[in-house]
């Protein structure tokens, strides 16, 4: 039976979601490892939502580190349709400011040191990818700025780099001319491997700083991060609870919740029998 049916995705400066109740912990076991953390499950809204600390409680796992399909297998073996994921980004653009947030589109894959599919082992698939970001999610996201009031800007290109440090100058100048918007290290694993597990997904990017591109503004620290990580996360709280309260209960609408349904290309009678349980959460109602 179904436990949740938003989930939430917390980041750097958001690792707690205020107004649930009917609160629990759970421990969510995956064939991929565990989670982050355990998920906060309860009521917001009206809603059943499962809500993840991204970095674990106190900030604890590296970008790198992060095990992205534990995490979003849990989810959807929760019975999660929609993902409501909060991240803190640089802004590579002046007219995106700290404090700003900002609802990618796009994205763009700097990093190398992580795997993003659920697919391999005796299974191949191709999802469609040329359109990351549900629309419908997004939508919401974007309504639920306006109605909290605070600037959120639909569209943009996320650029997602590997870390723990931050960029030099010369590649946030490269990705400045690429035309990119914003830039992280964690949203782009997620984005692929909800499309593949056929979750509805957007981001929320809260704008803590300008990188290091800017003339005449200092390099970027962590301690302007974080300073600015505080002021952001209670708008991120507000915006969280409102997109909830505004997500559709009826998402068929939205190209995620059936993208899987012609991607896996090996026949089916081949498919070992340990990968087939393995991902029966999944791809079941395909094999």
């Amino acid at each position: 039976m179904s436990k949740a049916e938003i989930g939430i995705i917390g980041g750097s400066g958001l690792y707690g979601m205020a107004g649930l109740t009917e609160v629990r912990e759970e421990r969510v076991e995956t064939p991929f490892g565990d989670p982050s953390d355990p998920f906060v499950l309860g009521k917001l809204e009206g809603r059943n939502v499962a809500f993840l600390a991204r970095h674990g409680k106190g900030h604890r796992i590296l970008p790198s580190e992060l095990n992205f399909k534990a995490n979003i297998y849990a989810m959807k073996k929760l019975g999660v349709t929609s993902i409501l994921s909060v991240s803190a980004v640089g802004s590579l653009k002046e007219e995106h400011k700290p404090t700003d947030f900002v609802i990618p589109d796009q994205f763009i894959d700097r990093t190398f040191d992580r795997t993003a599919t659920f697919f391999g082992n005796g299974v191949v698939g191709h999802v469609g990818f040329g359109d990351p970001i549900c629309p419908i999610v997004s939508d919401v996201f974007v309504k639920a700025c306006e109605e909290v009031g605070v600037v959120g800007k639909k569209g943009g290109t996320y650029v997602c780099m590997e870390g723990p440090q931050f960029s030099t100058r010369a590649e946030s100048n490269l990705y400045r001319s690429w035309g990119a918007d914003i830039i992280g290290m964690t949203n782009l694993q997620e984005a692929k491997l909800a499309r593949e597990a056929e979750i509805s997904y957007a981001t929320l990017a809260m704008v803590t700083d300008y990188d290091c591109w800017r003339e005449g503004h200092d390099d970027v620290t962590i301690e302007q991060v974080i300073a600015v990580m505080h002021q952001n996360s209670g708008n991120g709280q507000k915006v969280v609870k409102a997109a909830v309260r505004l997500m559709p209960s009826d998402l068929s609408a939205s190209p995620a919740q059936t993208a899987a349904k012609f991607a896996i290309m090996t026949d089916k009678a081949v498919i070992p029998a340990e990968t087939k349980a393995k991902l029966d959460v999944l791809f079941g109602k395909y094999w």
